[in-house]
C-alpha cells in the first residue's frame, strides 16, 4: 500500500464510515434501560453494560493505537465510575471526538507503520476497519438484547420493528 492510498482509505473511507456509525452506537447504548444494565441472554455472555464499555472503548482503543502506533489498555479504559448508559455516553462522545480528531490528523507514514496487536500484525490503517467491524459486530449484539430487557430497538441501517423508516408520501403513493 502507498502513502496515497493510506491517505484515501482514512479520509475517504474510514472517517466518514465512523462518523456515520457513532450516532447509530450511541443510540444503541441509549436505548439501553438503566436499571437493566445486568441483564445478559446467557450466563456466558457479556451483560449489557459490560458490552456497552467494551463497544465504546474498543472504538477509542483501536484510533488511539493507530495515532500512538501501539495498543495500550489504558485507552479504552472507561472508568469504573461510568454505571449507566449516560455515563458510558458521555465517556464516548469525549474521547471519540478526541481520538477522531488525532486519527484525522495522522501521517501517510503513520498509517503505514505496522503495529502488532494480539495475533495480528499489520499496517496501522488496517485496524480502523477492523475497528469498524467489530464495532458492528457488538453493536449488532448489543441491539438484540434490548427488546428482552423491554426497550425498543433503534434504526440502525434500515426500520425496525419500533422506529420504522417514513417514506415520503411520494413514494408512499408509487407503491
Amino acid at each position: 500500500m502507498t502513502p496515497d492510498q493510506a491517505t484515501f482509505l482514512l479520509k475517504e473511507i474510514y472517517l466518514p464510515q465512523i462518523h456515520n456509525e457513532h450516532p447509530l452506537t450511541r443510540k444503541i447504548i441509549e436505548a439501553i434501560p438503566a436499571d437493566k444494565t445486568d441483564y445478559k441472554p446467557d450466563p456466558k455472555a457479556k451483560t449489557a453494560m459490560e458490552l456497552a464499555k467494551h463497544l465504546a472503548g474498543s472504538e477509542v482503543f483501536f484510533m488511539m493505537g493507530v495515532v500512538n502506533g501501539e495498543f495500550k489498555r489504558e485507552y479504552a479504559a472507561i472508568p469504573e465510575s461510568a454505571t449507566s448508559p449516560a455515563q458510558v455516553l458521555a465517556w464516548y462522545d469525549e474521547n471519540f471526538a478526541n481520538a477522531t480528531a488525532k486519527l484525522a490528523a495522522c501521517s501517510p507514514d503513520a498509517l503505514l507503520k505496522v503495529i502488532s496487536f494480539a495475533i495480528f500484525s499489520f499496517p496501522a490503517i488496517v485496524y480502523i476497519g477492523l475497528m469498524s467491524s467489530h464495532s458492528i459486530h457488538h453493536r449488532g449484539q448489543l441491539s438484540t438484547y434490548l427488546r428482552p430487557m423491554g426497550s425498543k430497538i433503534p434504526r440502525i441501517y434500515g426500520g425496525s420493528a419500533d422506529e420504522p423508516i417514513e417514506l415520503p408520501a411520494a413514494q408512499t403513493a408509487q407503491r
